[in-house]
């Protein structure tokens, strides 16, 4: 007798599987901009120190059930927890529903666990780790060697994302004599770069910027900022990036058809 697997387990399992990754992934946006091990000690309350039992570390689950609250210390547990073990919990749902069981599947939810973490520590920290960025650009250079987009267009990716904003960067600099752009934007742009290729990893740019730019009008609009107010550019980057590599290539096809 053959067992068929039902078709509403795998989407299932990718839930629950990237609900678990999540939860480390909250690990490595604490630890990583403190310069802390991902790997040790376990899972400890940040106000007391506490360290978490496996039913206080269910993801989502334990955070709903304390209401947001450690067990001992009953200190607030920021939403952002949840929050990331139910973004990621979709990340893997969407790649599985894009690109099925295979390769590029999991390269794909590899770059969305990174652009997650990199998100955040941007979001909160205006960190952008280089025990991610720089890693992932030769990650991104050797999974294209056997898949999409290429080596070719991967190492023109890498040169155009990383080269294109440092060109911005420097030359902000000399005009304005302030730092405009960090180099942890052109070192995630180059790992964009590196996964993507160049035409996604300029598509990414474009919709950065046009958000970037649309937040940071927002906010002088309604007098919570300023000219000189720094939005973490970063945060727009990993959406623009995570926009591309699920919808880009119909987008750039759209676009490049105009001139044929």
């Amino acid at each position: 007798m053959n067992f068929v697997i039902p078709t509403w387990m795998p989407p299932l399992f990718a839930v629950l599987f990237g609900a678990c990754i999540g939860s480390f992934l909250n690990v490595c946006v604490y630890r990583l901009p403190r310069g802390e091990s991902v790997a040790w000690p376990g899972s400890r309350c940040t106000s007391c120190g506490r360290a978490l039992t496996w039913y206080d570390n269910i993801p989502i689950f334990s955070w709903v059930t304390l209401g947001g609250r450690c067990r001992t210390c009953k200190a607030s547990v920021s939403a952002m927890y949840p929050i990331v073990e139910a973004v990621t919990a979709l990340a893997f749902l969407g790649g599985y529903l894009l690109y099925g069981l295979t390769l590029l599947a999991l390269v794909r939810i590899l770059f969305a666990c990174a652009l997650i973490v990199l998100f955040v520590t941007d979001l909160q920290h205006k960190i952008l780790p280089n025990r991610i960025t720089l890693p992932g650009i030769v990650i991104g250079f050797v999974c294209s060697i056997f898949l999409p987009p290429g080596p070719r267009d991967s190492l023109i990716g890498i040169a155009v994302g990383g080269g294109v904003l440092y060109a911005i960067a420097e030359g902000y600099y000399r005009v304005r004599g302030e730092e405009g752009l960090g180099m942890g934007d052109v070192k995630l742009l180059a790992m964009i770069g590196a996964f993507l290729g160049w035409k996604l990893v300029l598509l990414t740019l474009v919709m950065a910027s046009l958000s970037g730019s649309i937040i940071g009008v927002a906010l002088i609009a309604s007098k919570r900022g300023t000219m000189k107010y720094a939005l973490p550019f970063g945060t727009f980057l990993a959406i623009g990036a995570v926009v591309s590599a699920a919808w880009g290539t119909p987008i750039v096809d759209w676009y490049f058809g105009f001139y044929q």
